[in-house]
């Protein structure tokens, strides 16, 4: 093992266009490498590529080139390793209604050759919050209850890596915290976490690491913290003494008045220093009755890497 649990060297995938199109380029030779034991982001806008390459990684979709070494197996010479080296938590509810989750794990576990003497259903079952559904269909079973159990059928051969795609689309708050908390849990005991999601509240707060990918091409990888420094937009919000008739100005400010009579000046640091932009609210007049800054998060980060697109 190099200390990453996937290598992708030069992936592409081209799709054959429809009638009166051309081929079309899903991923256009990405380079990623996910280190071992993290949680690592996967972002994107709609049609970036992110579904491709994971059911790529779960050999559900044939790659058109590139390389791929899934726990240091390479998905070409040994593509039954590969494979049993990770879970998928497809975004897509596809559960068989007649089954029992407690015989949904089951199977699950046969197709991948688990043997039944190392079978964990129940104690997965327990996990995921399903334990007094071990014997209901799934047809009964509610949409949150559904996901808990994709993600139980997701572990069934103890993979080392886990990818949960768009996991809490949907979900209510309770169900996102459960699953949060889970995987932790799975995190703190060694397993690599890949993570899709439009939530970026939630890459910023889960990720110790993301690559954002847009139009088939990888436009950034960096830790969370590197790339929230990329920008390094920060906002003044002003709260007036009384009413403000006239907005401070200044070089390199972008200044707004909010609905609640707030003043927001937004500014870069490296250009223009905070006691400028107290000067301006001073030289306009300005008597402060409060003042708090704004950082840039993962949004203003992801929406200027993808812009260009």
């Amino acid at each position: 093992m190099s200390g990453n649990a996937i290598e992708i060297e030069g992936l592409r995938k081209t799709y054959a266009g429809q009638k009166g199109t051309g081929p079309k380029d899903a991923l256009k030779g990405i380079d990623l490498a996910i280190p071992e034991g993290s949680v690592f982001g996967l972002l994107g806008p709609n049609g970036a590529g992110k579904s491709t390459l994971i059911n790529i990684l779960a050999g559900l979709v044939v790659k058109s080139s590139g390389r791929v070494r899934i726990w240091g197996f390479d998905q070409d010479v040994n593509p039954r390793q590969s494979r049993a080296a990770i879970g998928v938590m497809p975004q897509e509810l596809n559960l068989d209604p007649f089954f029992t989750p407690r015989a949904a794990l089951e199977v699950q576990a046969g197709l991948y050759g688990v043997p039944k003497s190392q079978r964990r259903s129940d104690e997965i079952l327990e996990l995921v919050g399903l334990s007094d559904k071990a014997n209901a269909y799934a047809r009964t079973l509610s949409g949150g209850m559904r996901r808990r159990l994709l993600l139980a059928k997701a572990l069934v051969h103890s993979p080392q890596i886990l990818v949960l795609d768009e996991p809490t689309a949907g979900v209510d708050i309770e169900l996102r915290q459960m699953l949060w908390s889970n995987v932790r849990k799975l995190n703190e005991q060694g397993m690599t976490i890949i993570l899709t999601t439009h939530y970026l509240e939630e890459a910023e707060e889960m990720c110790d690491e993301i690559a954002i990918i847009n139009h088939g091409e990888k436009v950034a990888q960096d830790s969370t913290a590197n790339l929230l420094g990329r920008i390094d937009a920060k906002t003044m919000v002003i709260h007036p003494a009384s009413e403000a008739d006239t907005l401070p100005s200044g070089k390199g400010m972008e200044v707004d008045r909010r609905p609640d009579g707030a003043i927001a000046i937004t500014y870069r640091a490296a250009e223009t220093s905070a006691e400028d932009v107290l000067a301006a609210v001073h030289d306009a007049g300005i008597s402060i009755r409060d003042v708090k800054t704004e950082e840039a998060d993962l949004q203003d980060v992801f929406l200027e890497l993808t812009r260009a697109g």
